[in-house]
């Protein structure tokens, strides 16, 4: 069995992104963790920052639980992720005490600055987790560098609307009941969606995108990943094996 980590700026991002696909994994054996970079304490008009991180950082632990998964949070602010040595040293260790042979990361081209960050730093944070003069905490350096896999982009473009393609999709009906189950844990983002995003009902838009990337593989529901394979980074198809069944590769015309 292998151990998967899942890293985001945000609690609610992985829901939206790749929860399908660790339900599927999570359901197979695998160890799955959940991490995010920041508690999305800016998310809510309603409460303070503290009181807001509190309540989502709940919300992302009650998320992962029904999938098995431990959560944690780096805590770097919120509108304040940037690619710097303090930051990086932050996500490696969170690295380290996953162990993971695959890491899900944020897509390096996205519509927030903070998840294009969290890419730029889980890719780094990656390569840095088996340096072992790299110090970070209590937790271990790694034996070797994990597979590193981005996930979609939200609405799958680029802050431009440029498209972003996928290498390859999972097909997540086997886990789409789950990924609503985790999306509804963020109950706080309700309101805060509606009124920053404009968007009504952040279930059915979740809803959409994955019948829309569903549409791009041929099938109901899909999440799509790209593998990240510069020297020295694992080039094995790690996470398509895994997926066995559930993986679709050859997007319909």
């Amino acid at each position: 069995m292998a151990a998967i980590l899942a890293v985001h700026a945000h609690p609610d991002d992985i829901e939206h992104l790749a929860a399908g696909t660790l339900a599927i994994l999570a359901a197979r054996g695998h160890a799955i963790r959940i991490a995010t970079l920041t508690a999305g304490e800016c998310g809510s008009a309603s409460t303070d920052l503290s009181d807001t991180s509190r309540i989502r950082k709940a919300e992302a632990s009650a998320a992962a639980a029904l999938i098995g998964a431990e959560y944690r949070c780096a805590d770097l602010p919120d509108l304040g992720v940037y690619n710097d040595d303090a930051s990086r040293r932050a996500v490696t260790e969170l690295i380290r005490w996953a162990a993971p042979e695959i890491v899900l990361a944020a897509s390096p081209a996205d519509y927030h600055p903070d998840h294009e960050a969290a890419s730029q730093l889980t890719r780094d944070a990656c390569f840095a987790s088996s340096v072992p003069n790299y110090r970070t905490g209590p937790a271990a350096a790694l034996e070797a560098i994990p597979h590193l896999y981005f996930m979609d982009p939200i609405g799958g473009r680029d802050r431009e609307g440029n498209r972003i393609v996928a290498d390859f999709g999972a097909d997540i009906g086997g886990g789409f009941a789950l990924k609503q189950a985790m999306l509804s844990e963020h109950v706080s983002q309700a309101e805060w969606v509606a009124r920053q995003h404009g968007i009504a009902d952040h279930l059915g838009s979740m809803e959409a995108w994955s019948r829309r990337r569903g549409k791009d593989f041929g099938v109901a529901t899909a999440e799509g990943f790209r593998q990240y394979k510069h020297e020295p980074y694992p080039k094995a198809p790690l996470l398509q094996r895994l997926l066995g069944e559930a993986l679709v590769t050859l997007p319909v015309a």
